[in-house]
């Protein structure tokens, strides 16, 4: 199923390898913004249900107003190219965003393929969540041009990108990686070395895991653990990270750390001493039973349709408010 050579424009070709949610999600960010995309799969018929899919997506876009002033669902659509030929894809791509599965050896071997058919000058970045690139790019002739950009799900509402680089990643390659998904709408952190986990899921896992031994210890229901976090702690944090909470929970962060640090110390010493748990047994049949009444496995399709509803209206608001902000400067 190769596509016919993608026309160059202004931005350049964006290349994805891999049509599935997360690639899907890469296409639609870049031809929303201006860039020439060409989605790569081995399989003709998982491309065929991206094209269905994105046509579906970008359509709504349109319909939301989420498209930029003046173009419309086939414009972007007309950016985005479908193939088969790993070659053909390729060919005069500035950026290559790999999203296949988690799998090192796959990883390696995808870049390695890939390593053989780009130029000099394009940017190969990989999708993984957690794998650092040091795994998979070394060696590789244009090992200094890779580097990981971590998008959360869905990419399109929740904007943060982790990017990471190798020890080899060339300064250049970071700073045009950040570029080009500020350029889409992203929002990029950089994770300045590797790191298991990376940055957003050492975040995560750290209250994973303190909820889990909450529910563990009896101290509360997995359910109740949850409000802590939508109605308490996650209310702030959708527009404010914990650094700035600590700004404006008492008279800047000094005050706070002078108020409350010792007994912040010694609960954190507490949660050492009771160390990491296995995510198994009882504790897991818990909080599966209180999951599983909540959202049935065969729901979960309509769930997470829920959530991106959410995620839309928050972006929004977040966008408003931000170009509000721009104009009262």
């Amino acid at each position: 199923m190769a596509s016919s050579t993608i026309a160059s424009t202004s931005l350049g070709k964006v290349t994805i390898i891999g049509s599935g949610l997360i690639g899907r999600s890469w296409s639609a960010l870049f031809a929303r913004r201006g860039y020439d995309v060409c989605l790569y799969d081995t399989v003709s018929s998982q491309l065929e249900v991206a094209r269905s899919v994105l046509d579906t997506l970008l359509v709504q876009w349109g319909d939301e107003d989420w498209l930029k002033e003046g173009e419309n669902a086939q414009t972007v659509l007309a950016r985005i190219r479908y193939s088969d030929s790993l070659a053909e894809s390729l060919n005069k791509a500035v950026y290559v965003q790999e999203c296949v599965p988690e799998n090192v050896q796959l990883k390696e071997s995808v870049f390695k393929q890939i390593d053989e058919l780009v130029g000099d000058d394009t940017i190969l970045a990989s999708s993984t969540s957690c794998i650092i690139p040091s795994k998979f790019t070394k060696g590789l002739k244009h090992e200094s041009m890779c580097i990981v950009a971590h998008p959360v799900n869905p990419p399109y509402y929740c904007t943060l990108v982790e990017v990471v680089p190798s020890p080899w990643t060339t300064p250049e390659t970071v700073k045009k990686t950040i570029a080009i998904q500020k350029e889409i709408g992203q929002s990029p952190i950089l994770v300045r070395r590797e790191v298991n986990g990376f940055v957003l899921n050492r975040i995560q896992y750290a209250i994973l895991m303190e909820c889990w031994r909450l529910v563990e210890e009896g101290v509360c229901s997995p359910e109740d653990a949850d409000i802590a976090l939508t109605e308490g702690i996650g209310m702030r944090y959708a527009f404010m990270g914990n650094f700035e909470t600590m700004q404006l929970n008492a008279n800047g962060a000094v005050d706070y750390c002078q108020k409350y640090g010792d007994n912040i110390k010694k609960i954190c010493l507490e949660q050492q001493e009771l160390g990491a748990r296995d995510l198994s047994g009882p504790t897991l049949d818990k909080v599966s039973q209180y999951l599983n009444s909540k959202i049935p496995i065969d729901k979960l399709e309509e769930r997470r349709a829920w959530r991106d509803d959410w995620l839309k209206a928050i972006a929004k608001e977040k966008i408003k408010r931000k170009d509000m902000a721009l104009q009262n400067l």
